[in-house]
């Protein structure tokens, strides 16, 4: 609306200047050589304005067709960038279906198409990649990395291709340069964070997780707690060579991350040898509260030097009834009751505590178990069955990170490099495997946990109970030896079943009748255990394969900006041409 307001506006006042115009009296008087006119005002107006028209209509026709040949290349480009961009577009689809000669083909008509475009070079390295020839992405990420607008992104792809060829130097080289360039980028400062812990460098480690801080990368809680991570790291391997440096740092490590165990378990100890006893005991109960642990169970037991094994039994208990039964860290408090209760020789006490696991044990139970036997009773033979039972017992929680379980805590992740990657957890390997498949399918193991164990026997007050206990260990060794001796010896077993009733030589006879070992021939022969099949090194998730002989390489031209157009009436006729 105000458009079709200014519009008449505009077309009122030019319709009162043409009309003021004409009202106007007089003439122009114009003299060229012998050539004179004497137009009139008004006509004399009109013809200067079909000039002023005709001056503009010539100007444009004399600067369109200076201009026509730049039109005609830049349209020529359009089209070429247009085709490029379509081709990129595709091909970048066919890379995400996994369509390898359709990627191809497209990287081949957006590299004709836009050849100065980044996202054509990206096509072309990972459509390489996706073929398997690594060479030839290498090299198209050397050219991108040559480039100002595509270098970050080139050390990105050399960066993963040398991951894959496991050339962890060159990797972390590459991430250097990276950082140097751009504080900000997320897996230059991990790489190179991995590599500063993986070499002990906690000092560089610090650093960068100082810059990473400046940059935003990480939060103020995440920053506390890997802060927390690297120093208890450095705590720890600092403890037997400078334990001044040591105990500074895992004590401002346990203030950064109280509930992180391998700090709270060194800062005990270090509290503990300089007698601040309470001190050490509410920094184990912190981070036990947190993440019930054996290693806090072990410190809060020798807190106090000089203890004896009933005094620390005591103080355990202490710890394990702070926590709930319905907790999943509660089986860690009864397993460190049953630990000192066994180093005391509190061996009903750690019976009790055992009891509630028996029927579904974990490696540790049955280990415990198979001690309290040993030691309590000398009972080799149930000390036997406990340790076979351990072995295809479910496991314990253990130190894992990205699937690599390790006996001790470790700052970073082997596989990964992950910073804090390592949990207190179950692993996956003790989910069924073909080990414990073969581990049950043994004869002589089911026998040795199908046999009850034998009754250890002081003296005997009569001769009924005695001929049990020595006819009984006869038949083992004359199974294992011949058949005729077994037909031999079955009825020196007959006599021992009138004996039943009483209450002794009914617990002796079992053995006798289910012998621990069996006769050669019911034992059938095992199956060989499958060889393992090596684990490789986990890689990138965009791994295309295995490497295979590609085509020749294409991308030997450097690609550079094209040379600009001679300029003038020179370069006129080029354009024509171009």
């Amino acid at each position: 609306m105000l458009r079709i307001v200014l519009f008449l506006v505009l077309i009122a006042l030019a319709a009162a200047g043409a009309a003021w115009v004409a009202d106007q009296p007089g003439e122009v008087v114009m003299t060229w050589g012998g050539w004179r006119a004497s137009p009139t005002i008004p006509v004399f107006v009109l013809l200067l304005g079909v000039f002023a028209v005709a001056i503009v209509l010539l100007w444009s026709i004399l600067t369109a067709t200076w201009r026509l040949p730049g039109r005609m290349r830049r349209r020529r480009h359009d089209k070429r960038h247009a085709r490029g961009r379509q081709a990129i577009t595709h091909g970048l689809l066919a890379i995400g279906h996994g369509d390898t000669a359709l990627a191809r083909r497209h990287a081949v008509a957006a590299r004709r198409h836009a050849p100065n475009d980044p996202l054509a070079l990206l096509l072309h390295a990972q459509s390489a990649q996706l073929e398997g020839n690594r060479d030839e992405a290498q090299r198209v990420f050397r050219a991108m990395a040559e480039r100002e607008d595509t270098r970050l992104l080139g050390l990105r792809g050399l960066f993963i291709e040398a991951q894959r060829a496991d050339d962890a130097v060159g990797a972390v080289m590459i991430a250097e340069e990276a950082i140097k360039l751009s504080p900000s980028s997320t897996w230059a400062s991990q790489a190179v964070l991995g590599f500063r812990c993986a070499r002990g460098d906690w000092s560089g480690a610090l650093a960068i997780l100082d810059s990473n801080l400046s940059a935003g990368l990480i939060d103020k809680p995440a920053y506390r707690r890997q802060r927390g991570v690297l120093l208890t790291a450095r705590a720890l391997e600092l403890q037997t060579m400078d334990r001044d440096v040591a105990r500074e740092s895992v004590m401002e490590a346990i203030k950064l991350a109280p509930t992180l165990v391998p700090a709270a378990v060194l800062a005990a100890k270090f509290e503990s040898e300089a007698h601040q006893v309470r001190r050490a005991m509410k920094l184990v109960e912190a981070a036990w509260l947190a993440n019930p642990h054996p290693d806090l169970a072990d410190a809060y037991a020798h807190v106090k030097l000089g203890d004896t094994a009933w005094h620390r039994l005591q103080r355990v208990e202490t710890l394990a009834a702070k926590t709930p039964a319905d907790r999943a860290g509660h089986i860690e408090g009864q397993l460190a009751i049953a630990r000192a209760a066994i180093d005391a020789s509190e061996f009903a006490r750690a019976r009790e505590v055992l009891a509630p696991y028996v029927s579904d044990p974990t490696q540790r139970v049955a280990l415990l178990m198979a001690e309290i036997e040993r030691t309590e009773h000398g009972d080799g033979g149930r000390a036997r069955a406990w340790t076979l039972r351990a072995v295809r017992a479910r496991h314990d929680p253990a130190w894992t990170a990205d699937g690599y379980v390790s006996d001790r805590w470790r700052p970073v992740s082997p596989v990964t490099g992950r910073l804090d990657a390592f949990q207190w957890q179950t692993p996956v390997a003790s989910l069924p495997s073909d080990r414990g498949a073969t581990i049950e399918s043994s004869a002589f193991e089911e026998a040795m946990l199908a046999a009850p164990p034998p009754k250890r026997v002081t003296a005997a007050p009569s001769e009924s109970q005695v001929e049990p206990t020595v006819t009984a260990p006869a038949p083992a060794p004359a199974a294992q030896d011949n058949s005729p001796l077994i037909a031999k010896e079955e009825p020196a077993v007959a006599p021992a079943e009138p004996v039943q009733p009483a209450p002794e030589p009914a617990e002796s006879t079992p053995p006798a009748a289910t012998p621990v070992f069996r006769a050669r021939a019911d034992l059938g022969k095992p199956a060989a255990a499958p060889i393992p099949a090596v684990i490789p090194i986990v890689r990138a998730p965009d791994d295309p394969g295995i490497d295979d002989e590609g085509p020749s390489d294409e991308f030997t031209e450097q690609i550079g900006t094209p040379k600009a157009q001679a300029g003038g009436w020179r370069g006129f006729w080029s354009r024509w041409g171009a």
